[in-house]
This record gives C-alpha cells, sequence and structure tokens, in this order.
C-alpha cells in the first residue's frame, strides 16, 4: 500500500480491506484512491477555510482523522457534488465541470467510504451521504455492428497475424467477453465448447461458445503452440513474445474494423462486446441469461440491451413501405 502513502491511515485502512478482504481489482482500487483523495482533499480546503482557488493537488490530507470525518455534514458532500458540476477543471480542453456518470462514480466511493466507517468498522456513527441520490444519468444505446457488418468484419481479417485475430474477434462477437478478459485467457482455461473467463473482482464464470468459434480457436492452436512466450501460460500472445496486452488488442480491432470499411472512430473491441448481447438479445435470448454471460453483477446494466432490441423492432417497422401509407378519405 505503499502507492497511497500520500493518503490520511482510515483511508489507507479503507483501501486495504477492498483489496484483501472484498478482493476487488487493482483498477477497481485505485479509483477508489483517487477519488476519495479528491474528496478528500476538498473537505479539507473547506474545513480549514483555505481559499476557494486553492489548487485540490497542492492540499495534503495525511491529518485527516475520524475527528474531522465527524465533523462532515450532507452539506458538505452537496458542496462536493456542486464543485464536481460547475467548478472542477478538465484537462483536454473542455468547460469546466464533469458529466453525471463521473459524479455518480465519486459519490459511489463516497457512500461505500461512509459504509465502511459506519457498518463494516463502526468507526462513525453518522452516515452523511447514506441518503443522497445519485446523478440522474442520461444513458444512450451503446454503438454495436448488425449482423451482416460483423460478418464483413470477420472476412476482412488477413495478414501474419490472421489466425490470431480472427479468432480474437470470433471470441468478442461469440462470447461478449471484455478485452481484459480476453488478455487475461489461458490455454488451460479453453475447453471444448466453453471457456472459463476471470471477470471484474477475480470472480470466475465459465461462457460457453458455438462451433465456428471452436474452428477458429482450432486454427490458431498450432500457431500459438509454436511461439514461446515469456509467459507460456498465455492463450494469446504478441509479436514480442509476451502474453498479448489490452492496447495491442485495441489496435488490431481498430485496423480489422478500419479495413471492413466500418467506422473505425466509434468502433472497438468493447462495441464487440455490445454486439455479442445484442445479437443474443435480438434472437431470443433471455436478458438474465445475457447477465451471466456478459458477467454483470446487476440486471439493471444488462437491461440496456432490451432497449437496443426495441430500437431496432421500430426502426424495422418505419422501414415497411405501409407505415407510410395514407388512407384517404372516404368522401374525398
Amino acid at each position: 500500500m505503499d502507492r497511497y502513502s500520500d493518503c490520511p491511515l482510515v483511508l489507507r485502512e479503507f483501501l486495504s480491506y477492498h483489496e484483501t478482504i472484498k478482493g476487488q481489482s487493482q483498477k477497481t482500487i485505485s479509483e477508489y484512491y483517487l477519488d476519495l483523495r479528491m474528496f478528500l482533499r476538498f473537505i479539507t480546503l473547506i474545513k480549514k477555510e483555505m481559499p476557494y482557488n486553492t489548487p485540490l493537488d497542492d492540499i495534503p490530507i495525511r491529518s485527516v482523522d475520524l475527528e474531522l470525518l465527524k465533523t462532515i455534514t450532507i452539506t458538505d458532500i452537496f458542496d462536493f457534488l456542486s464543485y464536481l458540476a460547475n467548478d472542477r477543471p478538465n484537462f483536454d480542453g473542455a468547460p469546466v465541470g464533469i458529466g453525471s456518470a463521473a459524479r455518480a462514480r465519486k459519490l459511489s466511493a463516497i457512500k461505500s467510504f461512509y459504509k465502511y466507517l459506519t457498518v463494516r468498522t463502526k468507526q462513525l456513527t453518522d452516515n452523511p451521504v447514506k441518503e443522497i441520490e445519485y446523478p440522474k444519468i442520461r444513458k444512450s444505446l451503446p454503438k454495436y455492428l448488425t449482423l451482416e457488418e460483423s460478418k464483413r468484419l470477420l472476412s476482412s481479417v488477413s495478414g501474419v497475424h490472421a489466425k490470431r485475430d480472427y479468432a480474437i474477434l470470433m471470441l468478442f462477437l461469440n462470447c461478449g467477453i471484455r478485452r481484459s478478459e480476453l488478455v487475461g485467457l489461458n490455454l488451460s482455461d479453453v475447453y471444448e465448447d466453453r471457456i472459463r473467463v476471470t471477470g471484474k473482482g477475480n470472480k470466475e464464470r465459465i461462457v460457453y461458445f458455438g462451433g465456428s468459434c471452436r474452428a477458429a480457436i482450432d486454427a490458431y492452436l498450432p500457431q500459438r503452440r509454436k511461439q514461446t512466450l515469456t509467459d507460456n501460460r498465455a492463450l494469446f500472445g504478441s509479436q514480442k513474445n509476451n502474453r498479448i496486452g489490452i492496447s495491442a488488442v485495441h489496435r488490431l480491432v481498430k485496423k480489422h474494423v478500419l479495413v471492413a470499411g466500418l467506422d473505425a472512430e466509434h468502433l472497438s473491441a468493447h462495441k464487440l462486446r455490445h454486439t455479442a448481447a445484442t445479437l443474443m438479445v435480438s434472437n431470443g435470448v433471455d436478458i438474465k441469461t445475457v447477465q451471466e454471460v456478459l458477467g454483470h453483477e446487476h440486471l439493471n446494466t444488462t437491461e440496456i440491451y432490451t432497449h437496443i432490441e426495441s430500437t431496432e423492432l421500430k426502426i424495422a417497422a418505419e422501414a415497411n413501405p405501409l407505415s407510410r401509407l395514407r388512407i384517404e378519405d372516404e368522401n374525398s
């Protein structure tokens, strides 16, 4: 936990709890760290009555303790959320203030922190954030490929790594796995008709695939077995004989999307995951099953794909020429 040495003890203990007891991923722990560090810096700013224009990055928080945390009220929480929405600087040239999804993530971290302090360890009795609602997030339908576009993408694969790349694309489109899950696959995770996937929070799940996906993997495996990797357990290797990385997967997907004449700017490996889910739902797979396949913890995360299906049905209905037929008045 040395990497969190700029944090107060109470925060380091919280991060350690989620890492060692809850078994959450390093990515999740890092997000907690960044979000709560920002929150505590803001609280220190207002509680010590520092000038409001003081850069948060310049505010030390090592001295934050339970006595300071006890003084935080619901008003302080709302002030922080207001700061995020209206004053938080952006570093990409965008106007100040961050979006509702980013604010919701930070509020979630604060809620988790206070739940730990009040319920898990009982270091505090009052939870000022308990009743605060999350910002309303405007949901947009994720970008995905149609069946014909998916076929076009697969048929465009060529080059020295064609068999490897084809197998990767087939796993994305058939199994709907995440990039991080794909790069983590080992040879021992592949069975006759399924793969064992390690998802968020190191949770394992089994995802089945069909004959075409099995054939793609079988076509690739002889090439893989000729390659000796630094981590020889890995299913997919890179050109430099390492386990393939997330950035390499991102690049190869973009390359083949571009060659296929598809929208390379908006299509990515994650969009192939959306494609797999959309094709499942549109072909009659129930939403609970799709949830299990994708490894979603909550069903409402998966329910976005029912909206996609509804949109597709609406488009299909409007494409029918009879939908534009005007019925003339009998007396005209």
